[in-house]
């Protein structure tokens, strides 16, 4: 049994410790420092090309509202401009005395300044990307896209590349998502083409499939270390042998700040590995990355079990996709031309690692901020804000579901009529 089309797509949008790595970009300076302008900068990719790009030499501006850093923590070492990706949108869209549109980006290109390339972080609209494009064209050499792999019209062809047709929509115009999510990959495909209309042969369109490790805020992978680490029987969907592809956020940023560098334009696919790995080997990786957690077992439950259980393949089991059908081919993409054009990646343990090692600061940090919007709340004499549990994954299965489901997994097994052997007493 494979999963819908609308259970597929759903599940395939989107979105601080470095190990080291084989390949991975030095920490020395460049000899010809460039100026690089990201538009964003303050949410996952975001520091990680900034982290890149310092280490590099090189030297940065933010253009953003300013919002995130209020959660996050202030980003130093750059220079800030703040407004939005909106023309039409001030930074605070409440507060009109606030910075409007791009206009702090205008005043700077006005007063002499200029860029060696742009990275976009936070493109997902054509209106939008084109605004800041048409605006930045003749202030830098390079416009760096953040698109996704989710652009493809089609997730059934294995081993497909750049050239693969892209989604398309009725109204291009369209600004919403949808309500699957359908329209995040064509949406990207025309940001894409708005990025290349305005910077002809000066762009590089950068499709991740999923992005992961050390700052993801979806816990889509993390969630995989994170269970690893409470040892245990875990439920592990599908077979081991299975292909996934992902992206360390860090090789991602590297990659980044190297077309900036060597001013690469063109299309790319940022996935690893060129062969797809297998993915018991992945989950493999997160276990022996939880060294001195209590042991853990994968039992491998098939595809088909999983849906008749009810649960979403890549959102109740994040970041595996079921290798059949509509999505046969998502976790089989080539990687070729990126590979060629410098691509190096960090082996699963290493982003495993650095993953479970970031990961109890994160819970701190989500913890502190969910307590001060309450503050703030009740410092207002506001009613308390619906907030999550900080303490909680924000994907993946709840604990008890897991075991539910692996209960009912393992008494499918059993022979009809008879009953599960009794258990010894404890301590024998």
């Amino acid at each position: 049994m494979t999963m819908s089309r609308r259970e597929f797509v759903k599940a395939a949008a989107v979105s601080s410790i470095a190990a080291p790595a084989f390949g991975a970009l030095p920490s020395f300076g460049t000899r010809n420092p460039l100026k690089i302008l990201i538009l964003g900068g303050t949410g996952f990719l975001g520091p990680a090309v900034v982290e890149a790009a310092k280490a590099r030499g090189h030297s940065l501006t933010l253009f953003n509202r300013g919002k995130t850093e209020k959660r996050i923590g202030t980003i130093d070492g750059v220079e800030k401009l703040f407004g939005n990706r909106d023309p039409n949108l001030h930074s605070e869209e409440s507060d009109p005395s606030s910075p409007l549109g791009l206009s702090q980006i205008e005043e700077a290109i006005k007063g002499g300044a200029r860029w060696d390339a742009v990275v976009d972080t936070s493109g997902y609209f054509p209106r939008i990307v084109d605004a800041s494009a048409q605006l930045l064209s003749k202030a830098a050499k390079s416009y760096i896209f953040i698109s996704t792999i989710s652009v493809y019209a089609a997730n059934s062809i294995v081993d497909t590349d750049e050239t693969a047709p892209v989604g398309t929509l009725v109204n291009p115009a369209v600004e919403n998502m949808g309500a699957q999510s359908e329209n995040y990959g064509p949406l990207k495909a025309l940001c894409e083409q708005a990025a290349e209309k305005a910077f002809p042969g000066r762009t590089a369109n950068i499709r991740p499939g999923f992005i992961v490790g050390p700052g993801d805020p979806t816990d889509r992978f993390t969630y995989w270390v994170a269970r690893a680490a409470r040892g245990g029987e875990i439920l592990a969907p599908g077979t081991a042998a299975d292909p996934v592809q992902y992206i360390d956020v860090r090789d991602l940023a590297e990659f980044v700040i190297r077309c900036a560098e060597q001013s690469t334009a063109g299309t790319f696919n940022l996935i690893g590995p060129p062969t797809p790995m297998p993915w018991g080997e992945l989950l493999g990786a997160c276990v022996a990355a939880a060294k001195g957690a209590p042991a853990s077992t994968l039992t491998w439950v098939p595809t088909s079990f999983i849906i008749e259980q009810g649960l979403s393949p890549g959102g109740d089991l994040p970041i595996w996709v079921p290798p059949e059908g509509e999505s046969g081919g998502f976790h089989r993409r080539s990687t070729a031309r990126a590979t060629a054009a410098g691509l190096k990646l960090r082996t699963p343990f290493e982003t495993c690692a650095a993953t479970l090692a970031w990961w109890p600061k994160e819970l701190e940090r989500r913890a502190r901020v969910t307590k001060q919007i309450l503050d703030d709340a009740q410092k207002a004499g506001k009613p308390a804000p619906k907030v999550a549990d900080p303490s909680a994954l924000r994907a993946g299965l709840a604990a008890e579901r897991e075991a539910q489901v692996l209960a009912a997994w393992h008494a499918s097994k059993e022979p009809a009529g008879e009953a599960p052997a009794p258990k010894a007493p404890a301590g024998q």
